[in-house]
Formats: C-alpha cells, structure tokens, sequence
C-alpha cells in the first residue's frame, strides 16, 4: 500500500473518528491514529475539520437547541456547554456598553448571564427562577471574560435547584444558587 492510500485511509479514519465523538483532541486523536499531532492538525486542515474549541462550541450550540426554556439569542453570554437537565457553561465578555460610569461592570450582566444558563438548564418548556441567593465576590473589569457554570444540585417535583459559579481565569467572582420552578410540573389545585 502506497503513501497516499495510507493517508486517504487515516483521513477517513479520522473523519469517523471525530463524527463519533468530536470532541477528541488532537493528542487523543494522534496517539490513536499512531501519527504525530501536527500531522493530525495538518489531516483536518485538509479535511476542514476545525480545531477542538471550535467542535466544542458547536455541540453546544446544538444542544443549545435542545433547551426547551430559551432560545439561544434569550441567553447572556455565548453557551459553550449544555446538558439539558444536567449542567450547562456559558462565557461573557465584558465591553464598554456593559461599564457603570468607571470601569467596573455593572451587576446586572453578571446576574443575568448565571440565571439565564440556571433557567436553560432546567428540562422543561417553561420555567421561571423563583428565588435566587448570589453573591458577588469582586467585580468584574472591561475586557474580562466570565465564564459561568451551572449544574443542577436537586430536583423536587417542579423545583430545580441549581448552583452558578462565575470566574474571571482562576478566580470566582460571582456565585449563588437560584430556585427554578418548572411550570408545567406544577400541581394544580
């Protein structure tokens, strides 16, 4: 078998490999191919298959779809992660339009970029937070990036509640637990 039969055969291999989970990484990729990293970013390159973060966005924009609470353009900040009924990642970059007069951003964003991601979360075609307990631990300056993440802790009939934890790099500066009612699993009188 000739060079360019070889490589046709590990370009298909590594199409179905990335249809089958995309989001492997290039190492992964590589050490299950037998090939080096730069070969396999070359073969995708090729291929037009995009770099990891970029498969990672688009399967959370997909299942952003699946979120039965929002549609993606009600959501604060760009979802990176969702797991309907499960946990969910978003990320917010902080501009000038979104600074009280100095440069500290003003409250309101941050808030709304963790009950957004709580609210989509939840596994239900409507839902509203009902209660919220937040605190801000710092605030956050122009051109931060927040990046959110929620998950759900318990669920009790039409309750869900979930815990956000917000950071800037390594650093938390926003967290709370918010109370999301799920309104088609309320009991009615």
């Amino acid at each position: 078998m000739g060079a360019r039969e070889k490589k046709e055969m590990r370009l298909a291999k590594l199409e179905k490999m990335l249809q089958e989970n995309p989001l492997h990484s290039d190492g992964e990729l590589a050490r299950r191919l037998g090939v080096s990293i730069q070969t396999v970013r070359l073969d995708r390159q090729q291929i037009g298959i995009p770099e990891l973060r970029e498969r990672a966005r688009q399967v959370a924009v997909e299942h952003l779809r699946d979120a039965r609470t929002f549609s993606g353009d009600e959501i604060v900040g760009e979802v990176t992660h969702l797991i309907v009924g499960k946990e969910g990642t978003s990320q917010l970059r902080f501009t000038e339009a979104m600074l009280q007069s100095s440069s500290i951003a003003r409250g309101h964003y941050i808030f709304a970029q963790a009950n957004s991601l709580a609210v989509a979360i939840v596994d239900a075609p409507t839902a509203m937070t009902a209660l919220s307990r937040v605190r801000n631990r710092r605030p956050v300056l122009l051109g931060e990036v927040v990046e959110a993440k929620a998950h759900i802790v318990k669920v009790v009939g039409a309750r869900n509640i979930i815990r956000v934890v917000s950071h800037v790099g390594n650093e938390i500066v926003f967290s709370g637990k918010f109370y999301i009612i799920a309104r088609d699993r309320l009991s009615r009188p």
